[in-house]
């Protein structure tokens, strides 16, 4: 199963129909599906010959092709396209939004924040129990070792942008799935193209992969360049993971230099 079948089956958008299999002659069949299994006509004769139909089913809609739930799908995203869609206009249809279902069991959206024509844009992955209290990114223990390695390449929180992938607190933290990064994911890009900035750190997993749409690893992805829609964009490991594995930090430090590098 490839990976746009994958996520219009997680969004009940795929198939549009399926065939019914042969139901075996020897099969009983209770009343529900007996009516299920019947043929698309029956009928009788009246005297003379003549058949008179009892039932009659009506035609089988025509299955959509995956390409066709995609472009459907797409359409509903915030009720069309987002091209000209403005800062206050897309944090309103951020707010609004309740595509993937995530809306429904988180306290608020959680847009991004920071300095909306930075050079420096961040992405991690989803907005977590404190960031969902809060309405902003990065706010916990996570948050605060953000800030110190922003401040350890002279930066700080309001001289960059920090957005996340997903704008709702997935169930438990969990990791978001397939369809709901490609619901979310025209939002994150309209933010990309409004800031304009000159460089992009993907925090983790999920940014990366969503940026560059690629399954690789972290590991394969660090230490190089590389690109979106000519931007660059340095991939390295999320705070939450470096909080778990500190002997990574050194690893992480190594990025934030390729970053540094890379804007002089």
């Amino acid at each position: 199963m490839d990976r746009r079948e994958a996520m219009l089956r997680e969004l009940n958008l795929y198939p549009a129909w399926v065939r019914r299999e042969p139901v075996p002659d020897a099969v009983s069949l209770s009343h529900a599906d007996s009516v299920s299994a019947m043929p698309e006509a029956i009928s009788v004769k009246e005297e003379g010959g003549t058949e008179l139909p009892l039932f009659e089913q009506p035609a089988p809609t025509v299955q959509k092709s995956a390409e066709d739930s995609l472009r459907e799908f797409q359409m509903k995203i915030a009720g069309g396209p987002l091209a000209d869609t403005d800062w206050p206009e897309l944090k309103e249809k951020v707010m609004g939004c309740e595509l993937c279902g995530l809306r429904a069991g988180c306290t608020q959206t959680v847009f991004g924040s920071g300095n909306a024509a930075a050079d420096w844009l961040f992405i991690g992955e989803a907005p977590g129990v404190d960031e969902d209290a809060t309405g902003e990114p990065f706010v916990g223990h996570a948050g605060h070792l953000l800030d110190n390695m922003l401040l350890a390449i002279r930066l700080k929180r309001s001289e960059v942008y920090i957005a996340n992938v997903i704008k709702c607190r997935p169930p438990e933290d969990r990791h978001p799935h397939v369809g709901e990064i490609d619901a979310c994911l025209p939002y994150l890009r309209r933010q990309i193209d409004l800031i304009r900035p000159k460089i992009i750190v993907a925090l983790g997993k999920t940014a990366a992969s969503a940026l560059l749409e690629t399954d690789a690893t972290i590991a394969s992805l660090r230490g190089q360049l590389h690109e979106y829609k000519g931007i660059p964009v340095v991939v390295t490991f999320h705070p939450a993971y470096l909080l778990r594995s500190p002997m990574e930090k050194a690893k992480a430090w190594q990025d934030l230099c390729l970053a540094v590098q890379t804007m002089r």
